[in-house]
């Protein structure tokens, strides 16, 4: 059964929605984006439990949900220096101490979440994949990492630019390390999150999720 515990990262708390199924052996990080910890991300991450992996969604905002762009852009900006990588480490600790020594583990990110998706596994070597929904990053940072990476991008996207998802292939490639990228035609940011019914395309959602399955199975069971 999923339930909410309070996650210590650092000198802070942050509560995290997990789920371990039975058996669980490998597990998932699952970031939100700049809505903060809603229905969507809770329910991505049911549906990765009820695939068979542990998973983590920690709130990086403090129990605050927007529904807003307006709020939304807010709580992203109060708290992008705040403490959410430290809550991020400890959401990735958290689930490697439940599943035991030698647990292989990956980190999906929604838009806000997905830099610090990118950026984790620098910081944790038992993450060996991550995942990103709309969101890109390149830094020096990449090359302290082996872990794999699956981009799920819109066609149209007015916060992620053509140009920031080549840079960030091309330095994920110059770092020796796998990036595989995914356009949906059609689509525009948020067209994974159901809530943003102006933007949600079910048929790309799910099969950006039917992908990611797939690249979690083949990353984590090797």
């Amino acid at each position: 059964m999923p339930h909410v515990e309070q996650l210590a990262a650092g000198e802070q708390t942050a509560r995290v929605h997990l789920r371990i199924p039975d058996g669980a052996r490998t597990g998932v990080v699952v970031l939100h984006a700049w809505w903060g910890l809603n229905d969507d991300a809770i329910a991505y991450a049911d549906r990765l439990a009820d695939a068979g992996y542990a998973v983590a969604a920690p709130d990086m905002f403090e129990g605050q949900v927007a529904t807003t762009r307006e709020d939304a852009e807010r709580l992203s900006q109060e708290h992008e220096s705040g403490g959410v990588d430290a809550i991020v480490l400890a959401a990735v600790d958290l689930l490697a101490e439940r599943l035991g020594t030698g647990a292989r583990l990956a980190v999906v990110g929604f838009s806000f979440g997905a830099g610090y998706a990118i950026w984790a596994p620098s910081e944790r070597q038992s993450l060996a994949a991550s995942v990103v929904y709309y969101g890109a990053w390149a830094g020096p940072f990449l090359t302290q990492s082996t872990a794999a990476l699956l981009g799920h991008f819109a066609e149209t996207d007015e916060f992620t630019s053509d140009d920031e998802i080549r840079e960030m292939e091309e330095a994920f490639r110059a770092a020796g390390r796998e990036a595989t990228v995914h356009r949906y035609p059609g689509t525009g940011h948020w067209f994974a999150e159901p809530s943003r019914t102006d933007a949600y395309d079910r048929d790309a959602a799910e099969l950006a999720f039917s992908r990611t399955l797939e690249f979690l199975e083949a990353k984590l069971s090797s």
